[in-house]
């Protein structure tokens, strides 16, 4: 979500490369494209709602009604729907220790996923408890159950990992979360984008307004860099090692 979609339109554009589209679903909405896959949707931010710019993960969910139930039985917070929006119904909520988070309930557009691709590298949940935040997301969201489309849980390297089928959607890290780099905004989930290039992406985000809040990282995934854009929402950059 953004106070200004024009302006964030043209800083993802110069950044991870992205083409947008408008939808049906209004003139405040558009999908971002990498290599004709859809990627993310950035929307415009109501003038009367004092709301930070920020990423938000959607899930999908057959039943709106019944998975705000779920949330609101296990202490968590509903802030906004089930309401009508477009081809679907959205939900706003935060899990019981704050992190946001949305359901969508309706069409999606096709080839678009989290893990492979050009898609989200995967979503990460920084958060105090990792069991405990498992296991109100896997409640919640049916993961770990016997449908065919139910996501596998697994306990690695000190993070709960959630796949679907051979790809990597989600991970969630628990312990300290003093190090996070923006202090007002945590627990929470952040996006990885992947990149080709980790330094011309850090290059063309401070060109355009953005700055990098942290130094260069390493794991077995690639190279990472926290970037915040130029109305403060943060994400993190992805590149394969040299």
């Amino acid at each position: 979500m953004t106070g200004d979609l024009d302006s964030a339109q043209r800083f993802y554009g110069a950044v991870l490369g992205w083409t947008f589209r408008r939808t049906r679903l209004g003139e405040r909405l558009s999908f971002a494209f990498r290599d004709g896959s859809p990627v993310a949707g950035l929307g415009a931010l109501a003038k009367n709602l004092s709301l930070p710019a920020a990423w938000t993960p959607y899930f999908a969910v057959a039943d709106a009604d019944v998975t705000a139930a779920r949330i609101r039985e296990r202490g968590a917070t509903v802030a906004v729907g089930p309401l009508s929006f477009g081809t679907g119904r959205a939900v706003l909520a935060a899990d019981p220790d704050g992190a946001v988070f949305g359901l969508w309930q309706g069409e999606v557009l096709r080839n678009w996923g989290v893990g492979r691709g050009t898609a989200p590298a995967w979503l990460e949940l920084r958060t105090r408890d990792a069991f405990a935040a498992a296991i109100f997301y896997g409640e919640v969201l049916d993961w770990a159950g016997e449908s065919p489309e139910s996501c596998v849980v697994a306990y690695e390297h000190d993070h709960v990992v959630l796949r679907h089928g051979k790809d990597t959607v989600a991970r969630i890290s628990g312990g300290a979360v003093d190090s996070d780099p923006d202090p007002q905004v945590r627990p929470r989930w952040h996006v990885h984008f992947r990149v080709p290039d980790l330094e011309a992406a850090v290059e063309a985000a401070i060109t355009a307004g953005g700055r990098a809040v942290s130094p260069v990282g390493t794991s077995s995934t690639g190279r990472w860099v926290t970037l915040r854009d130029p109305e403060g929402a943060l994400f993190t950059v992805l590149a394969p090692q040299r």
